[in-house]
């Protein structure tokens, strides 16, 4: 893995800033566009067959978000950006799938960097960067794979629900923004049902290596989820100072209701991340605790033999003036003697609770 990330970074050594270069694992990822232009009487959504289509909605009246899948088609998302007029280091970014959360503002747009993150089917972590380009009268969207957390939003714009059609564009930022965040909430939920499935397993005593391969795959998986999660504190806290022709006032009123969930799940992270360490701490106690009624059994067995192995080395020297050796009764008395030493000390032993 560190092989491929190092290769993956090594496209853009030496190139010249602005250079657009795809950095990321689909590239044989087709190009899908997707649009919804709208307003609150009006709505037309279609699929474009060619980024060109998407030229004609820069300056319209309406409200208008295109949504651009594939980050690998970088001649498409530079003829994009050109007649956007962005910068060549925005469409830089875009294309790096590894840029870290973060926002910029620009005389004409905002320029947000994201981490969408969601459980496969098969309860797998994914991560995918996305990147919002918002105008005046337009949003912007470029995603890497299949699949987002957006069909909600989209349901609201074709069915007219709340408030998202009689609003202009940044209400739609902020309307894919929180449906990004939301999601990190039921993210949440599915880790805080992992964590209480694997305690019920160690106070179960079902400790084994798949016990612990399993609390490291978990305190992986919080920590990526941590440094996807922390920037974005920054992000909408800077959002909500952005110059009031691109940010309302109305739509900074939910931007900072957006601020509180974010806060919300970092302090669920940091809760769940003390939790994982916890695990951690409860399965190293469990392992010492086994060890220890290990030896404990070891020792008391240890501890009844060897009166027993003194008693059986001195007659078992080869002297023959042992007096008992000529005894005749000698041998059983001996094993009797050995047989109240054992059954005295067990019991002196349950009764110290020690067995």
């Amino acid at each position: 893995m560190q092989k491929e990330n190092s290769s993956r970074a090594a496209k853009k050594t030496g190139l010249a800033p602005g250079t657009v270069v795809y950095v990321g694992k689909k590239a044989n990822k087709n190009l899908f566009i997707d649009v919804f232009d709208y307003n609150k009487d009006y709505l037309d959504e279609k699929q474009l067959k060619n980024i060109e289509e998407a030229f004609t909605y820069e300056n319209k009246e309406t409200i208008t978000w295109i949504n651009v899948n594939g980050l690998n088609h970088v001649k498409e998302i530079e003829k994009l950006g050109n007649d956007f007029e962005l910068h060549p280091l925005i469409l830089e970014d875009i294309t790096n799938t590894k840029q870290r959360p973060k926002l910029e503002e620009h005389q004409e747009y905002i320029f947000v960097v994201l981490k969408m993150l969601y459980f496969d089917k098969d309860q797998n972590l994914k991560f995918e960067n996305i990147s919002f380009i918002q105008g005046s009268n337009y949003v912007l969207s470029f995603q890497e794979m299949d699949g987002d957390v957006f069909d909600a939003v989209r349901d609201r714009l074709r069915n007219n629900k709340g408030r998202v059609r009689s609003n202009g564009a940044d209400y739609l930022l902020y309307v894919l923004m929180d449906a990004i965040v939301d999601n990190y909430f039921n993210l949440m939920e599915v880790m805080g049902e992992k964590i209480e499935e694997l305690e019920e397993n160690l106070f179960e005593e079902k400790s084994n290596n798949d016990l612990i391969q399993e609390i490291h795959g978990l305190k992986r998986e919080i920590l990526k989820i941590r440094r996807a999660v922390y920037p974005l504190r920054d992000v909408v806290n800077h959002i909500d100072k952005v110059d009031d022709s691109l940010i309302s006032e109305k739509t900074q009123l939910y931007l900072r209701d957006l601020y509180d969930h974010v806060i919300q799940v970092s302090e669920s992270i940091d809760i769940q991340r003390e939790l994982i360490w916890g695990l951690m701490d409860m399965y190293m106690t469990t392992i010492s605790n086994r060890m220890n009624e290990v030896m404990k059994v070891l020792t008391i067995m240890a501890t009844i033999f060897i009166p027993l192995t003194f008693i059986a080395g001195i007659y078992g020297m080869n002297f023959e003036n042992i007096p008992e050796l000529k005894f005749q009764y000698g041998y059983f008395i001996l094993w009797g003697v050995m047989l109240v030493i054992f059954l005295g000390m067990l019991y002196y032993f349950k009764r110290r609770e020690w067995l």
